[in-house]
């Protein structure tokens, strides 16, 4: 099986639930496009954390916000929940490895070859210019995550055509219009 990041996979997973045994929910969920992200901060030790997180809502208004669902055991949460500013990077399609990374599934620093550039909200990943600058208003626990509520401060957009990279059934995808 291939897959838009270029990753290639042999056959099934062994190790993977029958899909008689599955959480209808989470395959229900599974079944829904959701944008990837990537929210930064600093602890309050200092130290740069990061999360990836594909649950996010922005509702405009006045004022404009943004939710998010969070792993509540994350070093992010438990920063954002003391500092409480953050930043939102928008992951383009070429930077799956970037969530991958951020989404803990390798072991290491996250931040590793990144390069970030302090903010007052948090560190910014160079290689993404579609941002937020947030500071946390609420949050609640909702089922297994962390809901939380915040106000979007400033946006960095990226004025090129840049397609999103896009999680969807367990897989990173891209969606948009061709480039070229």
């Amino acid at each position: 099986m291939r897959y838009d990041d270029g990753t290639s996979r042999i056959g099934a997973d062994p190790f993977s639930t029958p899909a008689a045994a599955r959480d209808p929910v989470r395959r229900l969920r599974g079944r829904l496009a959701s944008p990837v992200t990537v929210w930064t901060a600093f602890a309050p030790d200092g130290a740069s954390v990061g999360l990836t997180v594909s649950s996010v809502v922005v509702a405009e208004g006045e004022p404009p916000e943004l939710l998010g669902l969070l792993d509540p055991l994350s070093a992010f949460c438990e920063a954002v929940g003391v500092g409480g500013r953050f930043l939102v990077h928008v992951l383009a399609a070429d930077q799956a490895r970037t969530a991958e990374r951020f989404a803990l599934r390798f072991p290491g620093d996250a931040f590793e070859g990144e390069a970030p550039v302090p903010t007052p909200w948090g560190p910014a990943l160079p290689g993404v210019a579609t941002r937020a600058a947030c500071t946390l208003r609420s949050s609640t626990d909702v089922g297994y995550a962390r809901l939380g509520r915040a106000g979007i401060d400033e946006v960095a957009l990226d004025e090129r055509s840049v397609r999103p990279l896009v999680y969807y059934r367990g897989t990173y995808l891209t969606a948009g219009p061709p480039q070229g």
